[in-house]
């Protein structure tokens, strides 16, 4: 199994809702704080930076 080094998310809310992100050889890593080493999902760069703008636009429309 593959060791990353997370990063928190600078947007968590209190208690368990966080977001840990790591990177590696081209992939973005994404895990939360609750289960950390259970699911994590995996994108490449773009794909990461496309959620991101898309979580961004949608925050600015409410």
């Amino acid at each position: 199994m593959a060791t990353y080094h997370w990063q928190k998310s600078s947007y968590c809310a209190q208690g368990e809702a966080c977001v840990h992100i790591a990177a590696s050889r081209g992939t973005v890593h994404l895990t939360e704080t609750s289960d950390p080493g259970g699911a994590i999902l995996h994108a490449t760069p773009p794909a990461w930076a496309a959620l991101v703008r898309a979580v961004k636009e949608k925050r600015n429309d409410v």
